[in-house]
C-alpha cells in the first residue's frame, strides 16, 4: 500500500487536497481550537483510507490520466487539478455549514424580540458574531450530528462517494446546476429558519402587541420596565415546552441535508442535469 502510494504521489495529493478542503470547511473541524497539525493529519488518514478506490483507468479520476506526467513533475495542468479537487471539498463542506447555519440564524430571528439582541459574541462554531440564543441551538445541533454520527457518514458515505461521481472537470461542465443549487440551498435556509422561529416570533409578538395596548389603556403602568422580564421568561417557557419537537426537526434537517448532498453528486455527476 505503501509503495503504491508513493508510485502514484499525484494522484494521493489530489485526494488528500479535497479531504483537507473538506475538513478546513466542516462545522467544528475548521475551528480554530482544532490544531492545523490534527486537521492536516485526519486528512492525510482520509486520504489514506480513500486512496484504494481511485483509479487512473476507469472511474471518475481517468481523465485526470492526461494531465498528470509519469514523473509525477508539477505542471500547470496538475496545479489546476488540485484547485479544482479543492472548491469540490469547499463545496461539500459550505454545504454542511449552511444546515447548521439555519439554527443559528433562527435564534437571531427571537432573539431581538426576546431583548439578547445586544448580547452578541463570537461564536467559536459558526466563527462569526453570534446572540445568545443562536449559539444555544446551534450547540444542540452540533450535539445533535455527533450524537447521531453523522460525522462518520460524511466521512465514510458523502466523502467516499464524491470521488465516484465528482471531478474537477464536473464543476466547470455543471457550474450553472451548481449555482443555482447553491442558490435554492441559501432559500432552504432561511425557510427553515423561519419555521424554527416562528412559535418564538409568534408568542413574542403577541406579548408585544398585548403590551402595547395596555400603556395605551393605562400610560400609568411602567410596561416598559417590566416588559423585557416578561419576554424573556415567556420565551424561556416556550423554548422549553417546543424544544422535543426541535430536536426531531433538526434532525430531519440534517436527513434533508444529506439526501440534499445525495442529489447534488447526482447532478455534478456524468449526464446529471437539474
Amino acid at each position: 500500500m505503501l509503495n503504491s502510494m508513493v508510485a502514484n504521489a499525484p494522484v494521493f495529493l489530489l485526494v488528500a487536497v479535497r479531504c483537507f478542503a473538506l475538513i478546513m470547511t466542516l462545522p467544528l473541524f475548521s475551528t480554530r481550537s482544532v490544531p492545523r497539525i490534527a486537521k492536516v493529519t485526519l486528512a492525510a488518514y482520509l486520504a489514506y483510507l480513500i486512496f484504494p478506490q481511485i483509479s487512473l483507468t476507469n472511474g471518475m479520476y481517468a481523465p485526470y490520466a492526461d494531465f498528470i506526467t509519469p514523473e509525477g513533475a508539477f505542471n500547470l495542468e496538475y496545479v489546476l487539478l488540485l484547485l479544482g479537487e479543492g472548491i469540490i471539498g469547499i463545496i461539500i463542506g459550505f454545504f454542511i455549514s449552511l444546515i447548521f447555519a439555519v439554527f443559528s440564524t433562527a435564534g437571531q430571528f427571537f432573539a431581538f424580540q426576546m431583548g439578547f439582541a445586544a448580547s452578541e459574541v463570537y461564536d467559536s462554531l459558526s466563527q462569526v458574531e453570534n446572540p445568545l440564543m443562536g449559539q444555544f441551538l446551534n450547540l444542540i445541533a452540533m450535539l445533535i450530528f455527533m450524537q447521531n454520527h453523522w460525522f462518520q457518514t460524511l466521512f465514510s458515505g458523502g466523502l467516499a462517494s464524491s470521488f465516484d461521481s465528482l471531478n474537477a472537470f464536473s464543476i466547470v461542465v455543471h457550474n450553472k446546476d451548481l449555482a443555482i443549487f447553491m442558490v435554492s440551498g441559501l432559500t432552504s435556509l432561511f425557510r427553515d429558519a423561519l419555521i424554527i422561529a416562528l412559535p418564538l416570533m409568534g408568542t413574542l409578538f403577541l406579548i408585544n402587541v398585548t403590551m402595547g395596548i395596555l400603556s395605551k389603556a393605562a400610560p400609568q403602568m411602567n410596561l416598559l420596565a417590566e416588559g423585557f422580564p416578561i419576554l424573556i421568561l415567556t420565551a424561556f417557557l416556550v423554548l422549553a415546552t417546543v424544544l422535543p419537537q426541535f430536536i426531531d426537526f433538526f434532525i430531519e434537517s440534517f436527513r434533508q441535508g444529506f439526501r440534499e448532498l445525495g442529489r447534488l453528486f447526482m447532478i455534478l455527476g456524468p449526464g446529471g442535469s437539474l
